[in-house]
């Protein structure tokens, strides 16, 4: 009798189990369904005109659809200039904008790279402009991620701050 239990609750296990993979297979972002060398107008197909187009060095161009203001991601595709895909990714996120080079990169790059931001500001006592992006991290927590320029256009900080946007305590004042 208690062999037959576990093996019951064993096969109900494995059942769970898959269950819970097939619902993650479901998961996967839309831009994770095209890879290098795909068509760009299959991307286009796929996700509709880009709201933005960028020049890249290579000759190609870079593709994006924000979901900004009020959303979280930018997809963005690089297409070489044979209309392939080099690479399609989400631009919003942690370790994207990591790879900003205070002192280096300029509007330009900012722009090419995460898109237009969702909000922009002029702090006069600082002299910066600040360009501030909505994103959500680790699928849990939205911030805003502030990058401060220069008057000649130069990265001199970035700021990571959360986003009043998903606080409880402070919707009442949106």
């Amino acid at each position: 009798m208690l062999i037959r239990f576990s093996q019951a609750l064993a096969a109900r296990a494995r059942l769970a189990f898959l269950a819970g993979a097939l619902a993650l297979a479901g998961c996967a972002q839309p831009w994770q369904q095209f890879h290098a060398g795909d068509d760009a107008q299959a991307v286009i197909a796929r996700f509709g005109p880009p709201r933005e187009v960028y020049d890249l060095p290579n000759g190609g161009k870079r593709l994006m659809w924000p979901t900004q203001p009020m959303g979280e991601t930018t997809t963005a595709a690089d297409i070489d200039a044979n209309g392939k895909v080099v690479d399609l990714r989400q631009v919003l996120q942690v370790n994207e904008f990591y790879r900003a080079e205070i002192g280096k990169w300029t509007r330009t790059d900012v722009l090419v790279n995460f898109g237009r931001p969702v909000e922009t500001s002029y702090f006069p006592l600082m002299k910066r402009n600040v360009w501030t992006y909505r994103y959500e991290e680790d699928n849990v927590w939205y911030f805003l991620y502030s990058f401060y320029f220069d008057d000649d256009g130069i990265l001199r900080l970035t700021q990571k701050t959360p986003d009043p946007l998903h606080d409880p305590d402070r919707r009442s004042l949106f």
